[in-house]
């Protein structure tokens, strides 16, 4: 069974988004209906209803950032209750068996992961839709607890710039004490500088000018590096522990490894 939603998607390439309604399904007995309460944008959103990768299905309803209330559960559903604040992040279904999903890396399913909108469903003749929708069915393995105190606005961007920046420092192991390069500080690399200095870590961020230096510093960054400034490398050989790149701009990677100490990442 299915039923109807209202949403905001694309009917066609670089279309504006416009007012649409939607099929979900019914719970199913491992699956929350959340009331999507906020949905935050990624660039990924803007690129698929631009059809800027050739790959989108029409229409299309993005948004991959999403916070909700629960407000149905499935018979086996227990994860959560009713009227809980949970958020969905990009990924919304996998194979559930294979070796990746096996050790809780859904995300590198070997057959193939579902996304949460333009892709399909494990039953395969089925699209998803985003969160730019009233409300959404999901498995709810795929779904995370917001903690109480956390705004839900603010939380919403978590889902998937902050999943982004959070991974490889957890992924390499950032501590106490490790010296961590941000490079750029932008909507990921900031949150990669309050993630780090939560840790632990000493923080250093690299970016081209120093209009942003200030900032750097009220997220808790010690030190900044404006890397046009002559020796700006060279100064800081067998630095860093950990460096944290997330400028998508074409640049010179050479540069960064000369800043690693041994054995860092």
């Amino acid at each position: 069974m299915t039923q109807k939603t209202p949403a905001y998607g694309a009917r066609a390439a670089k279309a504006p988004l416009a007012p649409m309604t939607i099929e979900r399904r019914d719970p199913g007995p491992r699956d929350v209906e959340i009331e999507i309460l906020y949905c935050g944008i990624c660039h990924s959103d803007v690129h698929k209803v631009n059809d800027d990768w050739g790959t989108t299905h029409f229409p299309v309803v993005p948004g991959h950032e999403i916070v909700g209330r629960i407000v149905s559960r499935g018979a086996n559903a227990s994860r959560f209750h009713e009227d809980d604040l949970v958020g969905v992040g990009c990924v919304v279904d996998s194979c559930r068996a294979c070796s990746e999903c096996r050790a809780g890396r859904e995300m590198f399913c070997e057959k193939g992961v579902t996304f949460t909108f333009d892709s399909l469903e494990q039953d395969k003749p089925t699209w998803t839709f985003g969160g730019y929708s009233q409300n959404m069915v999901v498995d709810e393995r795929y779904v995370l607890l917001i903690p109480k105190g956390l705004d839900p606005a603010r939380a919403a961007p978590l889902m998937c710039a902050g999943i982004t920046t959070y991974s490889p420092l957890r992924q390499f192991g950032c501590k106490r004490g490790d010296h961590v390069a941000v490079v750029g500080l932008g909507g990921l690399g900031h949150m990669v500088v309050k993630f780090a200095v939560s840790m632990g870590a000493d923080v250093t961020v690299l970016s081209t000018s120093r209009d942003k230096e200030k900032d750097a510093a009220r997220l808790g960054a010690k030190r900044f590096v404006a890397t046009r400034e002559p020796g700006a490398f060279e100064s800081r050989e067998g630095t860093f522990d950990l460096i944290v790149d997330t400028v998508s701009a074409p640049h010179d990677l050479n540069q960064q490894l000369m800043l690693l100490r041994n054995f860092g990442t």
